[in-house]
């Protein structure tokens, strides 16, 4: 009896000496949400939250598991639902997110990816107690419906492991393009709206599509040739561009069809001043073949050897690199065995579009001696800085490139704008708003601009702007092009290569009047305004009620 009452004792002692002992700590330490949580905390907060899943709910199936449809709608939600602390790309790189206690986890890493869906489910619908982790608001018809919907987006974030990336990586360097087609039978719905977009259909024979010569060529005056001379039409869009072969050679010809004007328009790269490649050949347009100039981007692992690709146009394989094995083993088809963009880091992503939508100079000289205006050898899932360096602005200069902010003005430069940005820098990716596999969006949007901005950028969020209406925010009247987020933060004043063809910056800055009177750089409000000057512009903004005067100046 007297030695139950003495471990009574003891036990007693030591568990108020314990207790003071934290409670000292946490004085010490203080209990805010601010501190960084420990190794321990982290994995005792995992268990206790993992053990109070009741076990039936442990051995549950997503009914929508490898549903694409399922998967869109759970990425909807999650952007409208989850992203304000899980970010846009799951990893919880947000102010919420890391302001949290404890801290919102990285959903693409293995400690989340790792549980059933029955139990992903279950935090989703009931959230966690003690957590910022909120139950689903929504009524009790709908929670199982948009609960499994998210579990099947969230799947969809899964990063690679280590031994996948190595994987991919060694794919990516001996693996071979087997074409586009090769894909079809696997991914026949992506492969029916890709076929579709501009991407699957920048290089077209006219001898197989009768229909890609947009006007008649006999209107052309300029330079006139015939359609036996026409090897290639290329672009549709904003102009049209036309190639003739010569040996084993593609070169462009001298004139060019303005889509959006319908006129002809001469075309010849200016020998200096313009594109850095023009002083590694002759003026002459037949002595500038278009396989270092052009058909790297235009096509799918151009090899510069035997001056042929393995496909042309932006197929499949130019974002998933090289699929043979990929296909060999379609039957065990692995995320080793392929790169996809959406399982990659951020950086690997956006390198993925930035290889064609920007422009630069390669790393090292091509081992035929030319000036190619693309990375040669690079194959997506390798580092793309490795083979590539964008071109460089020079501050408080206007160039051939850029405007003396920074901003990219002339066409393909999609990639020099978004480093720069904000967005790059929290892992958003191109792939976060476009989606190339084809929608009916105007340039391959998930959806229309303004939603797609909203997702993020509500009134009052925490990712801005800071006012409790949009109209607060822009001083233009709601739904008007005035209240537009990418009116002003997305100014068309990229060139297209063709008179009045403007494409969106993407640095997402907005550029001032200020800055136009000081450096020469187009802004929103002149833009659109166009029968007002800086003047009346500056002077408007100063107006306006919670805007800071240094923006105006």
């Amino acid at each position: 009896m007297m030695q139950r009452r003495k471990a009574f004792v003891i036990g007693t002692i030591l568990t108020v000496a314990l207790g003071l002992l934290c409670a000292g700590f946490i004085k010490v330490r203080g209990f805010r949400a601010s501190a960084t949580p420990s190794a321990a905390e982290v994995t005792v907060a995992r268990l206790v939250r993992n053990f109070a899943i009741p076990g039936s709910e442990r051995g549950r199936v997503n009914p929508y598991a490898h549903d694409a449809a399922a998967v869109q709608r759970g990425r909807e939600l999650f952007f409208q639902r989850c992203a304000v602390c899980h970010g846009s790309d799951g990893g919880a790189a947000t102010t919420v997110g890391r302001n949290e206690y404890p801290r919102a986890p990285d959903l693409r890493e293995p400690a989340t990816q790792g549980m059933s869906d029955g139990e992903l489910r279950y935090l989703i619908a009931n959230g966690v107690q003690l957590t910022g982790m909120p139950a689903l608001a929504v009524s009790q018809a709908e929670v199982v419906d948009v609960s499994w919907a998210l579990v099947a987006f969230v799947r969809s974030l899964g990063a690679a492991t280590p031994g996948e990336l190595t994987s991919q990586q060694y794919f990516s360097r001996t693996g071979a393009y087997v074409g586009s087609r090769a894909c079809e039978r696997c991914h026949s719905e992506i492969y029916h709206r890709w076929i579709k977009t501009p991407m699957a259909n920048v290089v077209r024979d006219p001898r197989e599509h009768p229909d890609a010569i947009i006007p008649d060529l006999r209107t052309n005056t300029i330079a006139p040739f015939t359609i036996d001379q026409v090897a290639f039409v290329y672009g549709s869009k904003w102009k049209q561009r036309y190639f003739t072969r010569v040996g084993d050679e593609f070169y462009p010809l001298g004139a060019q069809w303005d889509v959006r004007n319908k006129v002809w328009r001469p075309y010849h790269v200016a020998d200096t001043g313009a594109d850095w490649w023009t002083s590694f050949y002759p003026s002459d347009n037949l002595q500038r073949p278009t396989g270092p100039t052009c058909d790297g981007c235009h096509s799918v692992a151009y090899d510069i050897q035997a001056k042929k690709p393995a496909e042309w146009n932006v197929g499949c394989e130019s974002c998933h690199g090289p699929g043979s094995d990929h296909v060999e083993h379609s039957s065990q088809a692995s995320r080793g065995n392929i790169f996809n963009p959406s399982h990659a880091d951020s950086l690997a992503s956006t390198d993925s579009c930035i290889q064609c939508h920007s422009q630069g100079e390669p790393r090292r000289a091509a081992s035929d001696g030319k000036a190619y205006d693309w990375p040669v050898g690079y194959r997506v899932g390798l580092p793309l800085r490795d083979y590539w360096k964008l071109e460089s602005a020079t501050l408080g200069k206007t160039t051939f490139t850029h405007f003396a902010d920074g901003t990219a003005h002339k066409n393909r430069m999609q990639g020099n704008d978004f480093v720069q940005s904000v967005m790059y820098e929290r892992g958003v990716t191109c792939a976060t708003c476009h989606d190339v596999h084809g929608t009916d969006q105007e340039a391959q949007l998930r959806k229309p601009a303004q939603a797609l901005c909203l997702d993020c950028h509500g009134p009052n969020g925490p990712n801005g702007p800071r006012a409790a209406t949009i109209e607060g925010h822009t001083h233009h009247k709601a739904d008007s092009k005035g209240s537009q987020c990418v009116a002003c933060h997305m100014p068309k004043i990229e060139s297209e290569g063709v008179p009045g063809a403007f494409v969106s910056a993407h640095t997402f800055k907005f550029v001032s009047p200020a800055m136009t009177e000081k450096y020469a750089i187009p802004n929103a409000c002149t833009s659109c305004h166009a029968d007002k000057d800086v003047a009346w512009a500056s002077e408007s903004m100063r107006s306006w009620n919670g805007v800071s005067p240094w923006r105006v100046e």
